[in-house]
Parts: C-alpha cells; structure tokens; sequence
C-alpha cells in the first residue's frame, strides 16, 4: 500500500483541499491480490487504490468516456505489417500508467481508508 501512495506522491497526483459547496467527491477503496509463481507459491502481495467511479452520474459528474485502447484489427495489422517488412517488434508495460496522464476537469476523491 505504501508503495502505491509513494507513487501518488512522486507524480503530485492529488493535494488535499477542502470540497467545495455543491461538490461531489468519488470514494476510493483498496483492492488486494496475491502475486503467485508458476507453482502457485505466493510471491508478493499487491495493493491497488481505486476510485469508485460507478457512484458518479453521467451529465452530472461527467461529461464524456474515452479509454486510449487500441482495437484488435489495429493491433493486428500492425503486426502483419510488422512481420511483412521484417521489423522487429518490442512489448512494454508501464507501471502505473495512468499517473503520467493529465486531464482538465476538476476531480474530488476522498482520502483512501
């Protein structure tokens, strides 16, 4: 769990105000899952903190949804294309990905528990 916070606090993903009059904050809750090798030996224990935006109400607390995925096709096409020219193609994965984004909305989330 302190990692995860270290990683809100390294990327200023929050600072804690006051809500305002008239302002609705989204809860947050901690989610848990055990990390197992090949053997099903448990190797780390993991702690994500998440927001329950299934309490919010479109037109009210939101506007509009878009999730940056790529669809199947696309993805499948690069890779024909890929493997036509010959190109070598390399797979990452970052962590805490959505800390490095930005949005213009103001957002109210209760301190997590």
């Amino acid at each position: 769990m302190q990692e995860e916070l270290i990683q809100f606090k390294m990327h200023k993903v929050w600072i804690l105000v006051d809500l305002p009059y008239g302002k609705r904050a989204i809860g947050t809750k901690w989610v848990y899952r055990n990390k197992k090798d090949e053997r099903g030996i448990v190797v780390r224990n993991k702690a994500r903190l998440v927001a329950q935006g299934h309490t919010q109400e479109e037109g009210i607390d939101y506007e509009e949804v878009f999730a940056p995925v790529a669809r199947i096709e696309a993805i499948r096409l690069f890779l024909a294309y890929a493997s036509f020219m010959g190109f070598p193609v390399y797979q990452m994965d970052v962590k805490s990905a959505f800390l490095y984004g930005t949005i213009e909305e103001e957002v109210y989330v209760y301190q997590p528990p």
